[in-house]
């Protein structure tokens, strides 16, 4: 290993000046305010406003929001570090911080037009409002096109009907991107078309928010179902082009990938950092149990996987700076950062054995953290295919 390298940093590059002004703070932040209540707020599940309001300030929720709307204005791959950063200490928050920067604020970036550019990113990139991307239903999780949720033509825009679940920051945003169908699909058009994207705000009569769900894991992100009853939207809030949406909705997504594989990553090196402490201070058979070969090649092969994984989702950050295509590069970042990030948690937690079984030493809170990696922003399953989809496309040419 380069001498150079700090603990924590990716093993393959240096990090640039800016890139450690602005992670020198947030680690600060992380250390000083997240990390003492991680344990706390897993076992309540208690919503971190608090937190939220403090890494408003450090420019967390722009992070990639142009200047003049109040953002932070960050390359991917900066983008990128700080989810992992984040995650390396508390998986609710990296998950509230990604969904609110990759789906609400990343489809607003994508669709939006001046005014609702104007209207709506200030406040989100200061954090004062968290933004909601609305997508899944009870019928359409993987199959997303196949949404039920309409929005009908009134006199003065849209009205919309129907019901979401599994929704972060449901019940906490005040902003929300409804994805709905408002035409039926043409006969020569796959059922995508005739699906748009509306943005609402949080106190917009007809939008009733659920009781947030009881999970296996990131107990203090909120996740919620939602319901929609004749809820008016103004014509003015119209995402895009009407009945064009899925597109800029797979864009969206390929975006809010990056973000899932860089949080597997930085949920994975934390276990691997607690594992091969642990692992080093350990004795067993007279030694410490990281001489033991059996531990020496499972920390091995935490830190070979997790670097690729790494490395996949620097690949898919500067395609996407670059202007490049990047729905293959996205669904190979996230899929080998969600798998990498839960086969290290798992493997912590083996390491450490039975400590590894109880809350003490954290890592089974990382491990049920890390899981939801492996279904948000499409299931391992999707992943494959769009992946398999894109390569034999290309290799038929």
């Amino acid at each position: 290993m380069n001498a150079s390298v700090r603990p924590g940093e990716p093993l393959w590059f240096d990090l640039t000046d800016d890139q450690r002004a602005l992670l020198g703070p947030l680690r600060d932040f992380l250390r000083t305010e997240v990390a003492p209540g991680a344990v706390e707020r897993d076992r309540s599940g208690a919503f971190p406003h608090d937190l939220v309001a403090g890494l408003g300030a450090l420019g967390a929720f722009g992070l990639q929001v142009p200047e003049r709307y109040g953002g932070a204005a960050l390359d991917t791959a900066t983008a990128a570090l700080i989810i992992e950063e984040i995650a390396a200490v508390d998986g609710s928050l990296a998950l509230t911080v990604a969904s609110h920067n990759s789906l609400c604020t990343g489809h607003l970036l994508q669709a939006a037009d001046a005014e609702q550019r104007e209207r709506y990113l200030p406040d989100l990139a200061a954090g004062r409002k968290l933004g909601a991307w609305c997508l899944t239903e009870p019928g359409s999780g993987s199959d997303a096109a196949a949404l039920r949720t309409r929005a009908e033509p009134s006199d003065d825009g849209f009205v919309l009907d129907g019901s979401k679940v599994f929704i972060t920051q449901g019940t906490v945003a005040g902003t929300y991107v409804v994805i709905a169908r408002t035409d039926p699909p043409a006969e020569d058009r796959s059922k995508a078309h005739g699906i748009s994207a509306f943005v609402v705000d949080g106190d917009a009569p007809g939008l009733i928010r659920g009781t947030p769900e009881e999970k296996l894991g990131l107990h203090s992100s909120d996740t919620t179902p939602l319901t929609f009853e004749r809820l008016a939207v103004p014509a003015s809030n119209l995402l895009g082009e009407r009945g064009e949406g899925f597109r800029d909705v797979k864009a969206v997504l390929d975006g809010g990938r990056i973000g899932i594989g860089a949080m597997g990553v930085g949920l994975g090196r934390a276990a691997l950092e607690t594992a091969a402490r642990y692992a080093l201070e350990r004795v067993q058979f007279g030694k410490p149990i990281a001489r033991h070969q059996a531990i020496a090649f499972k920390i091995a092969e935490m830190a070979t996987e997790l670097e690729a994984a790494r490395l996949l989702v620097m690949k898919a950050a500067a395609l996407r700076d670059a202007g490049r295509d990047i729905t293959l590069a996205a669904s190979m970042a996230k899929l080998k950062g969600s798998v990498a990030g839960v086969n290290a948690c798992d493997a912590a937690i083996q390491i450490l054995g039975g400590y590894g079984y109880v809350r003490e030493y954290q890592v089974e809170r990382m491990w049920r953290d890390a899981r939801l990696t492996r279904i948000g922003e499409g299931t391992d399953e999707v992943q494959h295919l769009v992946i398999a989809r894109e390569v034999l496309a290309a290799l038929a040419g």
